[in-house]
């Protein structure tokens, strides 16, 4: 059975997904970010300089929740609704718009669909235009557009649509080297036209007598065949039809876009052109071999919907990590892994998470320390068999942060290859500082850190701020180790495409 996904499936999954951040049972979503610990052959597979791909499964979230340090809650600003980045330079050819491209009928640049085409491009100012004609395949020649007009216009042998300017807040938080915002202009939308006739596709032939000439497209459209529907004005020279095209001068154009067509025709046959406009004056052109395609626009006509138009079905969501985020994404170490999850439950509940940020890791308030606990070293508790990692000691405060993977020797294991839990007045030691220190059995308080942040401690112990494996993952991705300092900021970008 052949069939395809159209891509109006996958705007309407896009729609729903960018809906979900908003709507009145909204979804909650964070970016997280983990695994301080290295990629290795021996543990989670790979390595820092090749990382691991991860796999679509329930042990791959087990594992990402077991190395995830901290998150932030994704807000409805953070999700904008993108399109692959083109831009415009002289000299370029990009395709026109053409709805019925396919492996059989490609376009200029050798694309089988519209929405992979080049029909679209930015300029230098961030103007976007459509192209509605491109000279027959030929490449853009003049200076850069910059026309607002809602009107197709005339420029470098192209005909082009406007269709929206970024705004400053586009350009600085969602504009990337392959990504580009889409919005839609309200202005342009009002101006367009259902139906509207605005380009052609123009076969020369040969042998017709040179000339002006008025044609009807016979279609669906509003008042077809008459002077108040679409209407082409067709230039013979050289005894072939001239190329499509807006100017004055020398080209067949639209004399008349009329509305309402889905489908049109121009019969170039004796007694079907005229030498009028009102088409009441029957002009033969003669010749052979010649044509006029008529170009059908999408529903509500160009410029209507930027989004739907131009193929706006990635959506990007961003965000960025400020130095340590109200204490609780740490600069003390780096990370490999980010990803997104959805609707994660406070720890100790079922209420799906609120705060803005929170901390993944665990927690312990020690006393009688001695020495220096080092990042990423295991450490150990000799009562219990437990085992973790060193996320980062905050030794101002006497409090490790630390994490255990289930892979190895790095955490979720204990010395009997089990699930171990550090507990009790118990000693911690660091297996390279040498450094110890016992849980704080009377810390049942609240500890203020730098950032005004506060960890709640009980006999010494802190979970961390989220239920472990709760909600979904819907992304994950391994990448090489990013490091964090306090004077840094993480731009993080993830590109969904439905």
């Amino acid at each position: 059975m052949a069939a395809i996904i159209t891509e109006k499936f996958r705007l309407h999954n896009a729609d729903q997904f960018e809906e979900s951040f908003t709507e009145s049972a909204n979804n909650t979503y964070y970016f997280f970010i983990g695994k301080a610990m290295p990629f290795t052959s021996g543990t989670s597979g790979g390595s820092d300089a090749s990382p691991p791909t991860p796999t679509d499964g329930p042990t791959e979230e087990f594992y990402a929740w077991d190395s995830m340090t901290a998150a932030k809650k994704i807000a409805s600003t953070n999700v904008q609704r993108v399109l692959p980045r083109r831009n415009w330079s002289n000299g370029t050819t990009f395709d026109m718009y053409k709805p019925d491209y396919s492996s059989s009928n490609t376009s200029t640049s050798g694309a089988a669909n519209l929405f992979d085409s080049t029909f679209y491009f930015m300029t230098s100012d961030f103007r976007v235009y459509k192209v509605l004609d491109n000279n027959g395949g030929t490449a853009f020649s003049g200076t850069e557009p910059t026309s607002t007009t809602t009107a197709p216009f005339s420029a470098g042998g192209y005909v082009l649509q406007y269709m929206y300017t970024l705004s400053s807040s586009e350009i600085n938080n969602f504009l990337t080297s392959d990504f580009m915002p889409v919005t839609t202009d309200s202005t342009v939308s009002a101006a367009a036209t259902d139906g509207a006739i605005d380009s052609l596709v123009v076969t020369a032939g040969s042998g017709y007598t040179n000339g002006t000439y008025y044609a009807a497209v016979y279609g669906d459209g509003a008042s077809q065949g008459t002077s108040s529907g679409a209407v082409v004005r067709i230039t013979v020279a050289s005894n072939a039809i001239q190329s499509f095209g807006l100017t004055a001068g020398s080209d067949t154009t639209i004399h008349s876009a009329g509305s309402g067509y889905t489908f049109g025709k121009v019969n170039l046959s004796s007694g079907f052109t005229f030498s009028d406009t009102s088409l009441s004056t029957a002009s033969a052109m003669g010749g052979s071999g010649g044509s006029i395609e008529v170009v059908i626009g999408p529903k509500g006509g160009h410029g209507s919907n930027a989004v739907k138009e131009l193929g706006g079905h990635f959506l990007m969501l961003g965000t960025t990590l400020n130095a340590a985020e109200g204490d609780d994404v740490s600069t003390a170490n780096d990370f490999r892994n980010l990803g997104i999850v959805k609707d994660p439950t406070s720890f100790g509940t079922t209420s799906v998470a609120t705060d803005a940020t929170v901390r993944l890791t665990y927690a312990l308030k020690l006393t009688s320390v001695s020495g220096t606990f080092d990042g990423d070293e295991k450490i150990s508790q000799a009562s219990t068999g437990a085992i973790g990692r060193v996320v980062e000691w905050d030794s101002s405060n006497s409090i490790l942060y630390y994490s255990q993977e289930r892979f190895g020797d790095y955490g979720a294991n204990g010395t009997n290859g089990g699930y171990v839990a550090f507990s009790g007045a118990n000693q911690v030691t660091g297996a390279t500082s040498g450094a110890t220190g016992t849980p704080d059995a009377s810390a049942d308080s609240a500890v203020t850190l730098a950032g005004g942040n506060t960890i709640t401690f009980t006999d010494g112990y802190a979970n961390p701020e989220l239920a472990s494996d709760s909600g979904d993952i819907i992304y994950i991705e391994n990448r090489k180790p990013i490091s964090r300092s306090s004077d840094q900021i993480e731009d993080i970008k993830v590109i969904v495409e439905f």
